[in-house]
């Protein structure tokens, strides 16, 4: 599934479905085929993702600390992907930009409708 999200106030912003539901997760909202997010509710959203943003980099930062002490001691353990994982913050960034932006134009986002 993929969500699209549109306000008459931005563009539209399209995610997967697991990225969405998180951040749907995050703020507060049912995951679903439609939904809205009012203006009034918009504030506390971006507190939301940007206090859940900060907990994930802390929890990647101290696994990385952990991975280090590891790799130091078998190198030949070393994931070469590791370093290319998306994060959360990196998927949320847009639809906070979204978020300020429609709550200063006050316009509702909405999905599935």
């Amino acid at each position: 599934m993929i969500y699209e999200f549109k306000s008459r106030a931005t563009g539209t912003v399209v995610m997967n479905k697991a990225a969405a539901e998180w951040i749907l997760g995050v703020i507060g909202k049912q995951p679903g085929p439609t939904g809205i997010i009012t203006v009034e509710q918009m504030p506390a959203a971006v507190e939301a993702l940007r206090a859940a943003i900060e907990e994930e980099k802390r929890a990647i930062r101290e696994a990385r600390r952990e991975s280090a002490h590891r790799e130091d001691e078998d190198d030949e353990r070393k994931d070469p992907d590791a370093e290319a994982i998306v994060t959360h913050a990196q998927r949320a960034w847009p639809f906070i930009e979204m978020l300020l932006e429609a709550h200063k134009g006050q316009r509702d986002i909405t999905w599935g409708v």
